[in-house]
């Protein structure tokens, strides 16, 4: 699945109520009146890595992606002195933009004021992207149809070494040279693949941290690795129960060779959730499980959301 296909973020949300403020890229593939799909993307990628999934999908759905704050195309603003790092790290934050998003979008909540009544999406997350759907739906009321979660940060501890040290040595981080960051930049990307990347896979993860051209770039880099070091889910967890006894259709689909994030954490988060959820493990495949095994995921979400689709036909 060529990942070079391209999708342009025509679309442009701004959230002036975070802090920092951010703008967020994003379009929509595929007939509006199609059941809805969101993609979303984890650290410290970006929405093309779901692009192949996205134009494979709209023939039959209405798909939406975007790059999160920060991240891709998606800028953040001035941040102002008192913006909480915690917060950005918990990623309660870019719940709340992302919630945001989906308001502008059409789509309703729990505690949406509107009689109007709009097909709930299908949603699909990857690593971080998990915790923060997850959140979205817990503390915002978000409304999906099903959530398929894919080799995801939901369940503490977790964190990669670099985190940490990224954390403990930022300005040292932002001082290296160009070149030398360009190299610590790749090594990092190609240590979540099970098998090598393609130059151009890795040059495509890479660009938004090494180019020069406006995109998040060095300084980028070094500020999400930060918030990872601090990145927790302890307040939520408890809630994941609440999602099993709702009913609302979950599938965990793993990497079995994710260095990551290994794939115990599935079933630990398989139990936390409980009901129905189920957990899929795709051989030789890493946590970047998008380019290790594109037509073995592209098929497990197909019949996922096929099934669903069934389901809710039929009731």
């Amino acid at each position: 699945m060529a990942t070079h296909l391209s999708a342009s973020l025509d679309q442009t949300f701004e959230y002036p109520s975070s802090d920092p403020q951010c703008l967020i890229k994003w379009t929509h593939i595929g007939s509006p009146d199609a059941q809805p799909v969101i993609l979303i993307h984890g650290t410290p990628w970006s929405s093309r890595l779901w692009v192949p999934y996205a134009l494979g999908l709209s023939s039959k759905y209405s798909v939406y992606i975007f790059d999160n704050p920060g991240y891709g195309q998606s800028k953040h603003l001035t941040a102002t002195a008192t913006a909480d790092f915690a917060k950005n790290g918990s990623l309660s934050q870019q719940a709340e933009a992302t919630a945001a998003l989906l308001t502008h979008w059409g789509f309703t909540s729990k505690t949406a004021d509107s009689a109007q009544s709009v097909r709930a999406p299908h949603v699909i997350a990857h690593d971080n992207a998990g915790l923060v759907f997850l959140r979205m739906v817990l503390q915002h009321g978000c409304i999906y149809k099903s959530l398929t979660l894919i080799d995801v940060v939901a369940v503490g501890p977790w964190g990669l070494p670099f985190f940490k040290l990224v954390a403990e040595n930022p300005d040292v981080f932002k001082a290296i040279p160009p070149q030398m960051f360009d190299g610590i930049t790749r090594g990092y990307i190609r240590n979540a693949a099970h098998k090598p990347l393609r130059k151009e896979d890795e040059d495509m993860l890479a660009e938004p941290w090494v180019s020069g051209d406006g995109r998040p770039g060095q300084d980028g880099l070094v500020r999400v690795l930060q918030q990872a070091s601090v990145r927790k889910s302890d307040d939520v967890e408890g809630q994941y129960r609440e999602l099993g006894e709702s009913g609302l259709p979950i599938r965990i689909i793993w990497g079995k060779d994710d260095k990551w994030l290994p794939c115990e954490t599935a079933e630990k988060l398989k139990e936390l959730i409980g009901g129905k959820c189920e957990v899929v493990l795709i051989e030789e495949a890493g946590h970047l499980i998008q380019l290790d095994q594109p037509e073995r995921l592209m098929a497990e979400i197909v019949l996922f959301l096929g099934e669903v689709d069934r389901v809710t036909r039929d009731d």
